[in-house]
């Protein structure tokens, strides 16, 4: 198997697709859904029957992961099946408001995997891709201009081959891309024998959240809004396997120790022992195959990041591969490699803040214990680090390096700003529906020509000063280039470093202008 690459241009079979993903869950959905709606020929492989649910999963949404859906038209669909939740009391301290965040969506929503899976299935499909249940990956190869895939159909063991001009493996923490790519996936156990389940409970707990860890255990129970709640338990002395039978006797104990009751707890739905790791490959990108998502990093789940992370993965690498696929970039190379370069940061990160509240969660020892109430009663008396705390956790917070000669707010995330009502709707996170980038300029200044991108201006401000300022907006809701007053040539140079192709003369010197992704200025 070889990494090497040939030009985008190279010809191809008539029945090359241009994207297979591996993995069905959010991750996959969501980047396969994108692919198709950018009018890319998508296949999803997914080993499971297509009825299997997967009660199993994340539970959390946060403010991020529902601006990229809300830029998709899918937020408001998957709120109304959760609860929000828009305060925090970390290890019985005092209340952290969520309203803090500034944000169409101030709170975490409380939804089961299986709700959010359900929506970008049905976008997926409707957006054209090939969904292939009951397909299990059991080899690759790729070579300069192709990935070739090798799949056994788990019903009846029929073989076929897929040719892929890119592949995405989102197959999770068992990844048979990763295994067969031959990439390490680095890390260690963390947590061992924590139990998950989704149960009733007869005398619910006050709060939305009811969450606490002492000497002896740790307990967690959170509402989906339908009569079930996600319960999490761990006991310091447990020795089980994760394979060991586990039955609710042995959660209500361990809730009891931790909660202090176990909340009448009965009728479990679905029970599982796990152990949680810390994990990252190296490299998100080998030749024309990628990872995503628990493919790509895992850690435990504290915090809720990890199905949010995945998703975020696949909202940045969706527009660049379509971006190279459509030959709307001057470096393809330096487009695809920028999702390493900006999302392996982004998993290093979230590795980090997860492994501190799990750790914080199995304190031992008095001081480590009084350290970590000391640490629940400041934070919200803090404001700055509150707020850091806050956009970290939402993803709010994130960002990433600007390109090489551009200045900030260059790859920040941007709000959803105020627009003058139009065809692509009154505010920004309307505008990214279209899937590509959005121009916003004042009114009256020329779209730049031949740039495959959605121009709108901004919204009148009523006595305000109207605003003078150019911004260009990725597809994945982060700014590109930013102008505080641009001349029209200035204008064109910017988005042609991002979105026109360089002529074949002109390829190595890179457009006129600002820098774009991987460009030197």
């Amino acid at each position: 198997m070889t990494a090497a690459l040939g030009t985008e241009d190279a010809q191809h079979a008539e029945d090359t697709i241009d994207v297979v993903v591996v993995g069905a869950g959010p991750t996959g959905l969501l980047l396969a859904g994108d692919l198709a709606a950018a009018g890319l020929s998508v296949t999803l492989v997914e080993r499971r029957p297509r009825t299997a649910a997967n009660l199993t999963r994340a539970f959390a949404v946060h403010a991020r992961t529902l601006e990229l859906l809300d830029a998709r038209g899918l937020a408001d669909a998957l709120v109304s099946t959760g609860r929000r939740i828009d305060r925090l009391s970390p290890f019985g301290g005092m209340p952290v408001s969520l309203q803090r965040l500034s944000t169409r969506y101030p709170f975490v929503l409380i939804t089961p995997q299986y709700e959010t899976e359900k929506l970008l299935e049905r976008r997926a499909l409707s957006t054209g891709t090939d969904i292939r249940y009951d397909s299990e990956l059991i080899g690759l190869s790729q070579d300069r201009d192709t990935v070739t895939l090798y799949l056994r159909r788990t019903t009846d063991g029929a073989r076929t081959t897929l040719h892929a001009r890119h592949a995405v493996g989102t197959d999770g923490v068992r990844s048979t891309i990763r295994t067969a790519l031959g990439l390490p996936f680095p890390g260690q156990a963390v947590v061992r024998s924590m139990i998950l389940a989704d149960v009733r409970l007869t005398d619910p707990p006050q709060d939305l959240l009811a969450v606490n860890g002492n000497a002896g255990a740790f307990g967690f129970l959170v509402p989906f809004g339908d009569g079930w709640y996600r319960a999490i338990g761990w006991h310091r002395d447990g020795r089980a396997q994760d394979d060991d039978p586990v039955g609710l006797d042995e959660l209500r104990t361990i809730l009891r120790t931790a909660l202090g009751t176990d909340h009448g707890m009965h009728d479990a739905r679905w029970m599982s022992r796990f152990h949680s790791d810390e994990r990252q490959v190296p490299h998100y990108r080998s030749g024309r195959v990628f990872l995503a998502g628990d493919a790509a990093h895992v850690h435990s789940p504290a915090g809720g990041l990890g199905m949010n992370t995945g998703l975020q993965d696949a909202a940045n690498l969706s527009w660049k591969l379509a971006a190279v696929l459509h030959g709307r970039t001057p470096d393809p190379e330096a487009l695809l490699d920028s999702y390493h370069r900006e999302r392996h940061p982004v998993g290093r990160l979230v590795l980090r803040i997860s492994g501190t509240l799990v750790r914080a969660v199995m304190a031992t020892g008095p001081l480590r214990r009084t350290a970590r109430s000391l640490g629940a009663a400041v934070l919200p008396r803090v404001g700055p680090a509150q707020d850091r705390a806050l956009g970290l956790v939402s993803g709010i917070g994130l960002a990433y390096p600007p390109p090489s000669g551009a200045r900030r707010p260059a790859g920040r995330r941007a709000p959803d700003l105020a627009l003058e009502p139009g065809p692509h709707g009154q505010r920004l996170y309307e505008a990214l529906r279209t899937g590509g980038f959005v121009l916003i300029t004042p009114p009256g200044r020329p779209t730049p020509p031949g740039a495959p991108l959605t121009h709108v201006h901004w919204r009148a401000q009523g006595r305000t000063a109207a605003r003078t300022d150019c911004v260009l907006v990725r597809p994945d809701g982060y700014v590109a280039w930013s102008a505080p007053r641009a001349a029209d040539t200035e204008l064109a140079a910017a988005v042609a470093a991002w979105l026109l192709p360089t002529a074949p003369a002109t390829r190595t010197a890179g457009p006129a202008g600002p820098a774009g992704p991987g460009q030197k200025a």
